[in-house]
């Protein structure tokens, strides 16, 4: 579905004058290993706590970016849920969505970097206070006044949280909002039909998709043998109106269509701590996108957000306002 800027040009997503932008799911806190190596098999020092959770990462860099945002997510009666809620709030993001669990802690990551810049992970999130996540009348309120949906394909597995996307989805769908999918699915997913069903749901639902990898092929349910330009035009007869890619080291890319392709470089940055990158690129495009920006605009300011946001440690703590990001581009030499 095509949306339109008050000039008349050509839109993909919901001004953000429709109402906000809004994401649905775990909101986490990250302790992170200050040493290289495999596992937690040890004592090894640990930084943090850190908000963290790749919803709530993408809704911040929205917020602080200028979107209008909202989060949709449950933390436990600690001080990690109130940590999160505390930095969501400070940087703009509606947090009346939130709910606060009396019973189960808020979830955890914990999280090491191998030599070859993999990494170990020890989740506890949908045992957690993030797995009793409803549909409240506050869920309710701000689903009912929102312009965007960005969902997590990650998600999409989980049972319990797919029913309230879909309804927000559809509720968001027909007062004229737009949505938005980040893929971050594995092939082992769609393995199972039911989770491949509401992929395929999703996607037909979905204005704009924000792959990495092979994400766009696992989307698609292509092969990668079968070529990028052949999985870009069958998610257009999908349905999708564009795709932004992230390429990492290479940069990005934004096809619509209409067949217009723009390409833009990445910045050169020494890397602390990837996590929540691709996050904060996603949460940069969505929220210049609605703002109005062209293709090339929102591509420069979220390879900038995630570029920058590397240069921290913490999944959070290098989200850049649209000032610091138009500083960092000013100053940052491009990967070229």
């Amino acid at each position: 579905m095509s949306r339109y800027q008050n000039a008349g040009e050509a839109m993909t997503l919901a001004a953000d004058s429709v109402g906000p932008t809004v994401c649905i799911g775990e909101i986490l806190t990250e302790i992170v290993a200050t040493t290289i190596g495999s596992g937690f098999g040890e004592p090894i020092p640990l930084m943090g706590p850190y908000p963290s959770g790749a919803p709530a990462i993408f809704i911040d860099q929205c917020a602080r970016f200028g979107g209008s945002a909202a989060m949709i997510g449950t933390v436990g009666n600690d001080d990690f849920g109130r940590m999160n809620i505390d930095r969501l709030r400070r940087d703009n993001v509606d947090v009346s969505g939130i709910g606060v669990d009396a019973e189960l802690p808020t979830g955890t990551a914990f999280v090491r970097y191998r030599p070859d810049g993999d990494r170990d992970f020890v989740f506890n999130m949908w045992t957690s206070a993030a797995g009793r996540l409803t549909w409240t009348d506050a869920v309710d309120a701000i689903v009912s006044r929102a312009g965007h949906l960005h969902v997590m394909g990650t998600l999409l597995s989980n049972a319990t949280v797919w029913p309230i996307i879909e309804c927000a989805a559809e509720i968001i769908s027909d007062r004229g909002g737009s949505i938005s999918l980040d893929p971050n699915m594995r092939k082992e997913l769609q393995a199972d039909q039911a989770t491949s069903a509401r992929v395929a749901t999703m996607i037909a639902m979905s204005d704009l998709l924000l792959p990495s990898g092979d994400e766009m092929f696992v989307a698609a349910g292509m092969s990668p043998d079968e070529g990028e330009e052949a999985a870009i035009q069958h998610l257009f007869r999908l349905g999708v109106s564009e795709i932004a890619i992230k390429r990492g080291w290479h940069g990005s890319s934004c096809h619509e269509a209409n067949g217009t392709l723009t390409r833009v470089p990445a910045f050169r940055v020494k890397e602390t701590d990837p996590t929540g990158a691709g996050d904060c690129f996603g949460g940069a495009y969505v929220a210049a996108r609605r703002l109005g920006m062209s293709p090339r605009q929102c591509l420069t300011y979220a390879n900038a957000a995630g570029a920058r946001n590397v240069t921290f440690r913490g999944p959070m703590e290098g989200i850049g306002t649209r000032h610091e990001l138009d500083k960092f581009i000013q100053e940052t030499e491009l990967s070229l």
